[in-house]
C-alpha cells in the first residue's frame, strides 16, 4: 500500500480553510429526523481529495500538517496519503512514478491550488506527528497607495511603522513560552505552552526571502513577520503579528508586550490580524530535507 507525501501550495483567499467542513444549510428546516440539509463547504482538504480520488479511483483520506484558516495561504503545506495495490489497475503503484502522479492531481486541482512536489513516503508517515518544524510569515504591505498585485497576500496598512522597536518586542517570544496571551477563545488545547524557534522582523528585501518582484512592487514597503516553531495555537500567529503591529505604530510598548506573555491575558495582547497576511510557508521533519529546502527557498 503505496504512501505518498505531497507539498501543495494554495492562494487561500477562496478557500474556506484547510479542513473540510459540512456545517448545516443556513435557515433550513430539518426533516422528520431532526436532521438539516448540510452544504459541503469549498476547502483545500476536499478540493484534493476529490483530484487524488479521481486519479487513482478509490477512496482515499488526505491528511495536512496544517489547518489553515479561512482566508490564510501556503507556499508548502505537506499532505499525505495511502492506496491500494490490487488487479484492479485502480490505485498508484511506487513504480509509476511521482511525476506522472503529480501532474495528474494537478490536471484536476483549481487554479489556486496547486503541487509542487510529491514522493513516496514511509507507510507509516504522519504529517501532524512527525512534524517538528513550521514556519508561517504574515506580509504588511505599508503605504497610502493600496497594493494591487500583491492584494490577496498582504495586509495593508497606512501607518508608518518602527521596525526596530517590532525586533525587539518580536525577540521576546523566542523560546518556550505559556501563549495563552496570544491564543484565540476555545482554541481547545490542554497546554498554551509552545516553542517559537525565531520570530523575526524585516523589510522583504532583507528578510531572505528570494522571490520575483511583481510590476508595481516596492519591497521597502512589504515588512515580513517571520515566525518558526515547534506548533501553534489557534490564531497564534495573527494575534503575534497583531501585537507586533501595535508595537511599530507606537500604540503598544515593547514592556507591554513582556507584560503580555508573562500574564496570558488575552485581553493585554494585541488584535488577531486578518488571514489575507498569513502563510504557511514551510513544515519540517526529521530526517528529511524541509519544505522550504524542497521548494528551493
Amino acid at each position: 500500500m503505496p504512501r505518498y507525501k505531497l507539498t501543495l501550495a494554495y492562494d487561500g483567499t477562496d478557500f474556506c480553510g484547510w479542513q473540510k467542513q459540512e456545517p448545516p444549510v443556513p435557515d433550513s428546516a430539518p426533516d422528520e429526523q431532526g436532521n438539516r440539509p448540510r452544504q459541503i463547504l469549498r476547502t483545500v482538504q476536499d478540493v484534493l481529495e476529490r483530484a487524488v480520488r479521481e486519479v487513482v479511483g478509490q477512496p482515499i483520506h488526505i491528511i495536512g500538517a496544517s489547518r489553515t484558516d479561512s482566508g490564510v495561504h501556503a507556499r508548502a503545506q505537506v499532505a499525505a496519503f495511502t492506496t491500494i495495490d490490487d488487479d484492479s489497475g485502480r490505485g498508484w503503484p511506487a513504480e509509476r512514478g511521482t511525476d506522472p502522479l503529480k501532474r495528474a492531481i494537478n490536471a484536476r486541482l483549481p487554479e489556486d491550488a496547486l503541487v509542487v512536489a510529491a514522493e513516496v513516503a514511509e507507510p507509516g508517515f504522519d504529517p501532524i506527528g512527525d512534524c517538528t518544524a513550521k514556519r508561517y510569515t504574515y506580509t504588511l504591505w505599508v503605504s497610502r497607495d493600496r497594493p494591487l498585485w500583491r492584494r490577496r497576500l498582504v495586509h495593508h496598512v497606512w501607518t508608518d511603522l518602527d521596525l526596530a522597536r517590532m525586533q525587539a518586542a518580536a525577540a521576546l517570544l523566542v523560546g518556550e513560552h505559556d501563549f495563552a496571551a496570544f491564543a484565540a477563545a476555545g482554541h481547545g488545547r490542554l497546554s498554551t505552552v509552545r516553542t517559537v524557534f525565531e520570530c523575526q522582523v524585516a523589510q522583504a528585501r532583507d528578510h531572505g526571502i528570494d522571490r520575483p518582484w511583481d510590476p508595481g512592487d516596492v519591497p521597502e514597503r512589504l515588512i515580513v513577520i517571520s515566525v518558526s516553531g515547534s506548533g501553534f495555537l489557534w490564531h497564534m500567529v495573527r494575534i503575534i503579528a497583531g501585537t507586533l503591529y501595535e508595537v511599530g505604530r507606537g500604540k503598544m510598548s515593547v514592556d507591554d508586550v513582556a507584560a503580555a506573555l508573562a500574564s496570558g491575558d488575552r485581553n493585554l495582547a494585541g488584535p488577531t490580524m486578518p488571514p489575507g497576511g498569513l502563510c504557511l510557508e514551510w513544515v519540517s521533519y526529521d530526517n528529511s530535507k524541509t519544505a522550504e529546502q524542497q521548494c528551493g527557498k
